[in-house]
């Protein structure tokens, strides 16, 4: 990446971006032309540079999908930095983006559900796209194995509110991962009565 580009994505200049641009009307082509590439978004998702997010998006919606050589998307980057109100505006533009999937198919629930915070974004994930509980990663494992294996009670409190509501309650509560292990299988190895009993609760087959 042009070294000005990625100071004005550090910086969140979006004058700076335009001043590029008219230098260089193709200053943002080549990263479409690379697979796995950062672009200025991620950067300035890593920096919480809301304002030259937002332009960016604008100009080029393709890179809120792109993933860079590490797996992540912007919004993947977003949440690992704790950049709560990035997340959310990435949200009101595209809400889909939660079902985005990274390294190992991980989405940006199944991140937030591992790390709990900040606060009320896994609540905004489900509100917006309810079915991205559903999302498994390559080793078949729910936001909620994640939850319960990383012992966030927070966001497992919330996945369980959530799937109370749904048909495929049961079928998510029951997935197995790629050992043969449901979430229940999980709490009881790792000690979590208060999981266990809203599992159960949730009818998880104790079989």
């Amino acid at each position: 990446m042009d070294e000005s580009l990625r100071t004005a994505a550090r910086t969140g200049n979006v004058s700076d971006l335009y001043s590029l641009i008219q230098r260089n009307g193709n200053v943002l082509r080549s990263f479409d032309e690379v697979e796995f590439m950062e672009t200025p978004l991620h950067v300035a998702a890593e920096e919480g540079c809301i304002g030259f997010a937002m332009e960016m998006m604008n100009l080029k919606p393709s890179f809120a999908r792109k993933l860079n050589q590490q797996g992540l998307s912007p919004i993947h980057i977003a949440v690992k930095k704790g950049h709560k109100e990035m997340v959310l505006r990435f949200l009101e533009i595209d809400k889909d983006l939660v079902r985005v999937k990274g390294k190992k198919g991980k989405t940006p629930l199944h991140l937030i559900s591992k790390v709990g915070k900040p606060d009320g974004l896994v609540d905004r994930f489900l509100e917006v796209c309810p079915q991205s509980i559903k999302n498994v990663t390559t080793r078949n494992r729910t936001a909620l194995h994640i939850a319960v294996e990383n012992n966030r009670l927070d966001s497992f409190q919330v996945l369980i509110r959530t799937l109370k509501k749904k048909d495929y309650c049961q079928e998510v509560v029951n997935r197995k991962d790629e050992d043969g292990n449901t979430a229940l299988h999980i709490a009881a190895i790792n000690n979590q009565p208060q999981m266990l009993k809203l599992l159960l609760e949730c009818k998880a087959d104790k079989n």
